[in-house]
Formats: C-alpha cells, structure tokens, sequence
C-alpha cells in the first residue's frame, strides 16, 4: 500500500511545496494545511482512517495517536519536516532535504530484538547509617526490602522490612538477576524482649535481589554505573535525589523487555588464541563492563550491555556489530539521504549525526534561533558512536560534502574522535567534531562553515563495515595506491624480517582472519593484506620477533590477492627424494646436532636427520638399538608341544 504525505505548515510559519515533493518522492501529498492539531482536526481524523498516512509533524504524534485511537485505526507515522527543515533563516529552497527526509521515513523499520527480565521487587539498600530506615519504610510498601547497615541499628521495631548487618564484598549483575556476597553477615534475631538481637558475624554470606539502592555515598560498584538497570545510587546528601530514586524503584517491578543490542560472532574473533592475546578493542571501550574474555573470543552480558555501540564501531573483524537497528539499516539510511537529496537537485549537502540530545537542540534551535542550513540534513541516532568510521566514509563517498557528528556530554568522545581521525586519513579533512551544547551555538558554527564541493561519482558500497570502508576510500582517493593510516587502525600489512623468519610456520596456525597462509607444497609464507586485522597475534606468537606492522589502507588490487612474504628453497629427504621442511633450516640442525648430540653420534643416525617423516620413521624402525624394537617375541605353543608334556609324565 502507497504511504500519502499529509503536510502542515503549522500556522503558516513555513513554506512547503506539495507539488515539488510529490515529484520529488513519488508519494501522494494532500494539500497543505494549517492547524491540523486545532482547527482541521477533522482532516486529520480523515487521514488517519486510510491507514497509510505520514503525518509531516512530530510535535503532535500524540494527539494523532488519541485520534486513531478514538477510530480504531494503527496510529499513523510522523515526520518532523518543520524542525529539521522548514524553520530556517536560510533562504535557499527547502525542498531537495525534505525530499531526503521523507525518502529516509519511508524505509522499513528493523525489527526490535529483546530478552525479557523480570524483576519481583527484591530490593536491598546499601546504607551508611540509621537515616536509610526511612527510605525503607517508604519503599516497603511496594517493594520486598532488606536494608543492609555496617552496625547494629538502636530500637529498631518495624518488621515492614528486613535489616541485616555486614560489609557488601562483592555485586554483580543488573536489574532482576543482582547476585551479592557480604561478609561480617549478622542476622536478627526476631525473639525475645528488648532491641532486637543479630548474630555472630559470618563471612561469605551470598544473596540475589532484583533492585540495589546504593544510600552509602561511596565509590559506585559498577563503571558507568548510571547505565546499570536497575542500579540506583543518588546522592544521600540530597533529599530530592533520594526521592526521585524510591520513585523510580518503586517502580521497578513486573516483566521489562530488555533490547538487544549487539549481534557477536564468536568464530570471527580476534581476541586470542592458544592462550596468546591479540584484539582487545572491545575490552578496552565497554563502558558497562558487559564485555568479557572467553577463550578464544569474547562473550557480551546482554542484561548489562547499554548500547553504546563502542564495540561494533571498534570491532575489526565484524565479530560484534549493532543490532538495533542493524548496521545495513544505518548504511540504508545514510544512502538515502544523499541519493534524494541529489535527485531532487540539491547541491552540497552536508550529514549531521547527532542522538536524541542533538536531535533537541535542533528543535530548540529551529523555534528559538535560526535552524539549519539548507544543505545540512540531520541524522538521529540512538547511538552516536555507532557512526564510525565506515559510516562516515560511507556518507561522503555517497555523495555529501561534508559529515559533521554532534558530542554531547554522554557521548563515547575517545571512540569518535578515533573514528573520525581514522575517516580522515582516508576520506580527508570533510570529517568534522562538533562539541557544544548551545543550540545557537550549533546552529551558527554550521552557517559559518566553509564547504568545497565533493566532486567524488556518488557511491553506494555494500558488504561488511570493512568492505565498505575500503570501497569508499578507493571512491575518495582516485588517483592514490596507498593511504597511511594511525598506529591503532584495523588495517595494514604484515611485515617479516625474512634474515630472522625460519618459516616455522606459526603465525599462519594462530590467525583468525586466514590473511597468513603457507603452501602445500612450497615452504612460503603468503599474506592476504585486505583480510588483515592487525590484531597482534602473530607477532605475539612469533618465536624469532620477525614480524612486525604498518598501518595502511592498500588501494591496489594486490591487496586482495595472496602475495609471498617469505620463501626458501625445500629440502630434499635423502632417502626418497620427497620435498620437505627448508633447506637452510634443516643444514642448520645437522650442523649443529651430527656427531655432536648423543642421539645423532653415528653418521647413519645423523642421517637421519635429513630424511622426511616417513623414511625418519623406517629408518628407525631397522636401526640397530631401534626405539620401536622390543624384547624377542616368545614362539608360539603348538599341539605338540602339549602333547611332548604328556609323554614326559
């Protein structure tokens, strides 16, 4: 079913061209009108009866969905034309970026991936004195509560909720599944007259609980603890933070559906292997801690995963990429934006990427101040580090002049700045930072900026990230073989000092991405440079440190070719004539080891040495003193012999 644009200028305070977007984009357009959310509701309620209406006004989606309600109808889709593009000082036309706008609001939503989690109201309260009794007693009425106190409390008489005595050891976990241990445990003892009595201390006393309220004012127990579910720890000091917390706790009960945000392929990690560490990028970013060793690879705790996207950005074998939405949906996205905007005759046009912070200062900035230019077109992510430094790639090579990523305080600003120097080592000086949090600010620095024009044929890549950003590279730099890249960057070549490589082969048995590999039938060592991580683990690994690293981005085709980084001639067994082993290698051994080890005194077990595995073996095996000779095997009784030991009695 065709979607139709329903389009308002919001009391005539923008202009939009119904006529220019229906050419634009194909879709039906109604007629342009002025109060949908007041006096025209009525065509609204019309709209929404078709079932396949866009409304061109995000400010209202609440009302349109009490009016679909009130019909029974699916609450229509919305697109914010006016913030992001009607309301703006710049006088050049408007239409090629709602054109790209609406053409990005018409791709199919990804389906959300989520677990479940249940929490049943399981709180404990970590307090520093006697004055969290009261948050208890507040919070006893909708949660199950344990108050843990580092002293016994003095006339303590409310059963409403528990207290015990101890010292938190350890916390892990996040909102329905905290596992905690306490040592100096001491347990009341409900019986008797007087103040109630507590245990002798015990330690590594271990409990669950669904909810953790930290009332302590210590060193929080998790890193980024604000990104914990279910974790809570205002400041005690501040009796409005301590309520805002018992409100959100209390309310941290029943069934919550949990997204999942990464997508892992353990088989393509780089992390390690045979116990020799290569890749830790995702280790090194997590915030949250959710990323964790695993043998060989990696595993993510989606219940403490935040989403941050650091990972999937970081990640250089594709081992771990974002899933909600999908990184091709993002890919899509940036395509599309630039594709419809240069179709409908846009020039210049200029990608900005901010989160949902960004997203409101540009609607601050748009009522309030002097909007976007015309060519800047807005991308809202939920993620900002999941634009790294593909998508930035991906964007200019598709066709824009310019991609501009918003930091906001919360932002993972080491990873993008990473990023976006590694955007620029292969794509130039078009990658931009910007860090305010002034929508005038943001909306001055974009009016004032210089832009040159991308002269690059439009592009549109598809594949892995890796694919991607070495196809857009190639698109951006026409005319270049090589591109240096930073010292950390995910790609690069392998180089062997070939005076020191013995061609011991283990580097090739250890990497994960195949790009070492040897031959069957020649001693070599092959390198495939596009398949390259630059991980570590070979050099890690090597014996004789012969191998070492140069960050680059090999535009050439050899690059997805199989090239030889070292190769000897073979050795010859001197007993079949079979290849085997290399030759400076094996004259080396014999050098070192004939008539000079206890093993190889003779000139025929010195010989020995120079012979293959098989004939090795043979040989042995008839040598005088052989190994494999046993003492002489007794002869078989026959009839006979049973019979001569009748006869003898």
């Amino acid at each position: 079913m065709s979607k139709s644009l329903i389009l308002c200028d919001c009391a005539g305070t923008q202009t939009i061209d119904a006529e220019g977007l229906k050419s634009a984009t194909g879709l039906p357009c109604s007629k342009v009108h002025s109060g949908l959310c007041t006096v025209q509701s009525n065509a609204a309620a019309e709209a929404i009866s078709t079932g396949d209406a866009i409304f061109c006004c995000t400010q209202e989606s609440a009302l349109f969905e009490e009016l679909a309600d009130s019909l029974d109808a699916p609450a229509p889709a919305t697109l914010d034309l006016r913030d992001r593009a009607g309301w703006s000082k710049d006088k050049a036309p408007k239409l090629p970026k709602m054109a790209a706008l609406v053409a990005e609001a018409t791709l199919p939503a990804a389906t959300a991936k989520t677990l479940d989690v249940v929490s049943e109201g399981l709180c404990l309260i970590l307090a520093r004195d006697e004055t969290a009794l009261q948050v208890a007693a507040q919070l006893s009425q909708y949660l199950s509560v344990t108050v843990l106190l580092p002293a016994p409390p003095e006339g303590l008489e409310s059963r409403d909720f528990d207290v015990v005595v101890g010292r938190l050891k350890t916390a892990k976990g996040s909102l329905g599944q905290f596992d905690v241990t306490i040592d100096a445990l001491q347990i009341p003892d409900p019986a008797g007259r007087g103040d109630i009595a507590f245990s002798d201390p015990q330690n590594g006393g271990r409990s669950q609980c669904d909810i953790l309220l930290d009332l302590r004012g210590e060193t929080p127990l998790f890193p980024a603890h604000e990104k914990r579910e279910g974790y809570l720890r205002p400041d005690p000091g501040n009796p409005l933070d301590v309520a805002a917390s018992v409100l959100e706790a209390s309310h941290l009960t029943g069934t919550f559906e949990q997204p999942l945000y990464i997508k892992a392929e353990p088989l393509l990690c780089a992390h390690s292997r045979a116990e020799q560490t290569g890749c830790t990028r995702c280790l090194d970013v997590c915030p949250t801690g959710a990323i964790t060793p695993d043998g060989d690879h990696v595993t993510i705790d989606p219940l403490v995963c935040a989403g941050c996207g650091a990972c999937a950005s970081l990640c250089p074998s594709g081992a771990i990429t974002y899933d909600a939405p999908p990184a091709d949906l993002t890919f899509r996205r940036i395509q599309t934006l630039a594709k419809a905007y240069l179709d409908a005759g846009g020039q210049d046009p200029r990608l900005l990427a901010v989160n949902e912070t960004g997203a409101e200062m540009i609607r601050l900035a748009a009522r309030y101040g002097n909007g976007l230019p015309a060519n800047v077109i807005p991308l809202e992510v939920d993620a900002l580090a999941t634009i790294g430094h593909a998508e930035m790639l991906a964007a200019l090579a598709a066709g824009f002049a310019e991609v501009t990523v918003l930091l906001t305080p919360k932002s993972d600003r080491d990873v993008i700045t990473g990023e976006a120097a590694l955007a620029r080592a292969m794509g130039g000086d078009r990658i931009t930072l910007m860090d305010t949090s002034d929508p005038d600010t943001l909306s001055d620095q974009l009016f004032a900026a210089q832009i040159t024009a991308n002269d690059v044929t439009p592009q549109r890549p598809m594949g892995t990230r890796r694919q991607i950003a070495r196809t857009a590279a190639k698109a951006l730099n026409p005319e270049a073989t090589q591109i240096t890249l930073p010292d950390d960057a995910p790609y690069g070549a392998v180089l062997v000092d070939t005076d020191a490589c013995t061609l011991c082969l283990s580097c090739i048995s250890l990497c994960p991405s195949g790009a070492l590999g040897d031959n069957l039938d020649l001693p070599q060592l092959r390198f495939q440079e596009d398949a390259c991580l630059q991980c570590g683990l070979c050099a890690n690994v090597c014996p004789e440190d012969a191998i070492t690293y140069e960050p680059r981005m090999n535009l050439e085709n050899s690059a997805l070719e199989q090239v030889i980084l070292n190769e000897e001639e073979p050795f010859a067994c001197v007993e079949c004539g079979e290849l085997f082993g290399v030759k400076s290698t094996i004259e080396k051994i014999t050098e070192k080891l004939a008539g000079k080890h206890a093993m190889f005194k003779t000139s025929d077990a010195a010989r020995m040495i120079q012979m293959c595995d098989n004939c090795r073996v043979n040989a042995q095996y008839h040598a005088e003193n052989s190994p494999f000779a046993g003492a002489e095997r007794p002869r078989p009784r026959t009839t006979a012999d049973y019979l001569s030991k009748r006869k003898d009695h």
